[in-house]
């Protein structure tokens, strides 16, 4: 599965877990435009994952992690949480 497939696939299953339409997004972005990302259309900025991250009440990160997480199907979710956690860790600690 392609990123911008498997991000589709995230929006969608995240969105239906909550119990929300495709209206409830409308303080954020349009029925049309999200409609277009969740059929993996179009990809969001930054800026409008974080908003879509909002109304889906997880952070913007859970987002991507689990678009990565279904693209590399067969690998456990648990072991990519696992390696960007110690990425993440080892790079954090060179900012100064």
């Amino acid at each position: 599965m392609d990123l911008r497939k498997s991000l589709a696939a995230t929006i969608r299953t995240i969105r239906k877990n909550k119990g929300l339409t495709q209206e409830d997004f409308g303080v954020v972005s349009s029925r049309t435009y999200l409609s277009s990302l969740e059929r993996g259309l179009k990809s969001p900025t930054l800026d409008k994952l974080e908003d879509l991250a909002g109304v889906l009440d997880v952070h913007p990160a859970t987002i991507v992690l689990m678009a990565y997480a279904l693209r590399a199907q067969p690998l456990d979710p648990e072991d990519l949480i696992e390696e960007v956690s110690k990425e993440t860790k080892n790079l954090c600690a060179t900012v100064k």
